[in-house]
Formats: structure tokens, sequence, C-alpha cells
């Protein structure tokens, strides 16, 4: 591939990089112009669950087509938008009964956010504006959800134009905050958001957002047990919303149906999902709590939001063929019985002295490389040793999702893994396979 330019007229995300033109896909696999295989790994980025080339979803897809594609949420709604919100709502804990269409994750993110701000001004509270987060977290690419997101690398180039928000520090086991090992800590992370809300004023916060698991910036951290049951009970306590951000984690992806649901927290508000629509149409949605919609509807009567193709049916009846087909499939158990073999077969990969930590939950894992095992010592970014890894497996035939700045914001590197609930233990085996290559070649080369 080096050399390689595209001549087009596409404005690609990376100008200096070759793309290799895609032809077809099926279950696990994608396949070149040229006719070479690459085992999905990462789901694209985490977002194809139930495989390429489903039938079943080809003909739900032609069918809806066939009668409307595609109707303004002003003017109509719809059998598959009707049926697709029930099922959603099936999957959720009771009170969250409420579902609002979207085509983007960074769209849904920023939705949640004025939805609970309307929510306050209409049951009351006009000074709750403020949004807390964590650093090494993900929320989206426009300027709000950027606002939210703790990343250095990916807010450095707009700081000017995003609007300040508080941060607190992750739930970063690997690289705790505070020093600490996680069998003799009191979850002092949590206890960072109580202090965070009494800085800026209980009067003033109206939610905090998190990713149960966090994805693309730091490689699916999963947070110590009681860490949501305590920010679950801080937030009850300062009368805070709790908004979880499950476009990645979402939909049966860490083995249940939310990750959230790991630690039995309900939330006020859930962000999903990348997997919803399994890649076949771009579909997120808001699921809020009752109380939320009841407020809106009673004191303005009017959510004062909206996009062009929210609540479209095409894409609801594509999302509501995927979540049958992962029903019918059984295939949230899938991903947490598999997720169990793949994790142990990741952690293999502790060969390699660049390999600093393995973590996952179901089929979402990552490996983080550091330069110090011992010391936790990041490689200089100026490498991007994850882009080096990632490129090299993507050579051998492996698609993987390749992150950096879990670290401190700029310096950190990891791989992050999220296969197809349908993979087979011969294809997680090649999986470890190509990537163990692939890590003992850069090694080589970087020293």
């Amino acid at each position: 591939m080096t050399g390689k330019v595209n001549i087009d007229h596409i404005f690609y995300r990376n100008p200096t990089k070759y793309y290799p033109t895609v032809d077809r896909a099926e279950g696990v696999y994608i396949y070149d112009r040229d006719g070479r295989q690459y085992i999905d790994g990462s789901g694209g980025a985490a977002v194809v669950n139930i495989g390429h080339g489903v039938k079943e979803i080809e003909k739900a897809m032609l069918k809806q087509a066939s009668r409307i594609a595609f109707t303004h949420g002003t003017h109509f709604t719809s059998e598959a938008a009707t049926d697709l919100a029930e099922r959603i709502v099936r999957m959720c804990p009771p009170s969250l009964s409420r579902v609002y269409f979207l085509s983007g994750g960074s769209e849904a993110v920023e939705t949640a956010v004025k939805m609970a701000r309307q929510y306050q001004v209409d049951r009351g509270c006009p000074l709750k504006y403020k949004v807390i987060s964590r650093w090494a977290s993900y929320h989206g690419n426009t300027l709000g959800a950027l606002a939210l997101s703790g990343h250095t690398g990916r807010r450095r180039y707009y700081q000017p134009l995003i609007q300040h928000t508080p941060h607190i520090v992750p739930a970063y086991c690997y690289r705790c905050p505070f020093g600490l090992e996680p069998e003799r800590c009191s979850i002092e992370c949590a206890d960072d958001l109580e202090k965070t809300i009494l800085y800026e004023g209980p009067d003033t916060v109206s939610a905090f957002i998190a990713e149960p698991v966090v994805g693309a910036t730091a490689g699916a951290l999963v947070p110590k047990d009681g860490y949501f049951k305590r920010i679950r009970e801080i937030c009850d306590r300062y009368d805070v919303l709790l908004i979880v951000d499950e476009v990645m984690s979402g939909i049966g992806r860490t083995g249940r149906n939310f990750a959230i649901d790991h630690w039995n927290v309900v939330p006020d508000m859930i962000v999903a999902a990348k997997g919803l629509a399994g890649g076949y149409t771009p579909l997120y949605v808001v699921v809020a709590r009752e109380e939320i919609h009841r407020a809106i509807k009673e004191k303005n009567g009017t959510f004062v939001h909206g996009h062009t193709y929210s609540q479209n049916p095409l894409s609801s009846a594509i999302g509501a063929a995927v979540l049958d087909y992962i029903r019918a499939h059984d295939l949230v158990r899938a991903s947490a019985d598999k997720g169990k073999y793949f994790l142990e077969k990741l952690k293999t990969l502790y060969r390699h002295p660049i390999v600093g930590d393995v973590r996952g939950l179901g089929l979402f894992a990552g490996v983080e490389f550091v330069r110090d095992r011992k010391t936790k010592e990041p490689f200089d970014p100026k490498l991007r040793l994850n882009l080096l890894i990632g490129n090299r497996a993507f050579d051998k035939g492996l698609i993987t999702y390749p992150g950096g700045g879990g670290a401190d914001g700029v310096r950190g590197d990891h791989i992050l893994l999220a296969p197809p609930f349908i993979i087979e233990v011969a294809q997680m085996d090649r999986i470890v396979e190509i990537l163990d290559e692939s890590i003992y070649e850069i090694s080589k080369e970087i020293s």
C-alpha cells in the first residue's frame, strides 16, 4: 500500500492515506476490488454486530422502500418507527419509555444534552445547565459533543470554538488518577463527581454524561464494580440527570442489552447505538425516562429541537429487523460467551513487553501498549505506535480500531476490537494470531 494514492474527488478524513476500494462483505469478512479478504475485527467502528450481508435485513430494507422510504417527522409517524420504538423500550429498564430517533452519534449526544436542559427549565429549574463529563472520554465530533469529550488530541484544533464544560477524572484502573490499586481503592474516581458538583454549584448542574465502558479514546475501559452505583447515588443526591453514552457499548456489545446493565444501574437517558442498525443504515436514539417526556409535554408542549432524517421509516424498519435478528439468534448471549474466550485469548499477547494491559467486556476489548511495562510509560505520540500496529494488521488482513491519547489526552496507544457477534472461535484465533505477528514485527522495527 505504501506510495499509493487515491485519485478521485473525495475529501478523505486522512488525505495522506491510501484506501483500497471495497467490493463486498459477508459475515465477518470484507473484500476489496483486488480480491483481498479482511477480518472485520472492529466491526468497522464497533458498528457491525450481526455481520455483513444478512439477507433478512436486505429483505426488510426492500420491503419498506417499496412502501415509503422517507417522511418528515413533523408530518407523520410510521408503523416502522413505532415498532422499532417498542422493541428498544423492551430492551431498557421499565422507567425508560420514550425514544427519540436520530441519524448520528454526535447528534444524539447533543440531543440528550438539549433534552436535559429543556427538562430542567420546564420543570422549574432554569439555573441548571452545566453538563459534567470525564477525561479520557469520547462523545462526538460536533462542537457541543466535542466540548464534552475528554480527549485533548481531538479538542485542541478547535479549542477556541469549544464551550468550557467541567470534566472529572476517568475510571481508569490501569492508570488510576489517584495512584491506587483496584483492591485498595474506595472508588475515589466516582467521588470526584460529587466534588465537582459542589464546586460548580448543585443548582447549576443539569446532567452527568459517561460511557459505561469507554471506547474510542481509551480502548474498552471497564470501571470497577460499584463505580456506577456510586455515580447514581451522587446524581440523585444533587438532583442531576445521569446520561449514559452507549453509542459503542450498547445493543449487546458487552454481553448485555446495554453496558450499564452489568451494574444494575438505571440511568435517566441512554444514548444508543452504532449496533442498533448494525451498519445497514445510520440510526441512533436517545431513550428517556417518562418523567422527562411528561415535563416537556405538559410545560412547553414541544421539544425545541429536530433533525431532518429523524424517525424516517426506512431506517426504522432496518433497525427493527436488526433487533429481531439479534433476538432470534440470541446474539447478546453470544457476545457474552464469546467475549470471555476472546479476552482470554487476547491475554496471550502479554508475551510482548510492549503490551501493558488487555481488558474488555463481551466482544468489546482493548489492548494498551507501553514503552515500559513496570512504569506504564507511554510511547512518544510522534511514533504513532497504534497506527503502526493497526496498519500492519490491516496489511495482513485484519481491521482494527487504533487509538491514542488515553494516558493523558495526547500520549497513550491502544487497539480497540469489536468483532461481529457471529464470529467463530477459529476467526477469533486468527485475529489474535495476526495481532501477535503485527506487534512482534513493529516491536522489532522500533527497537
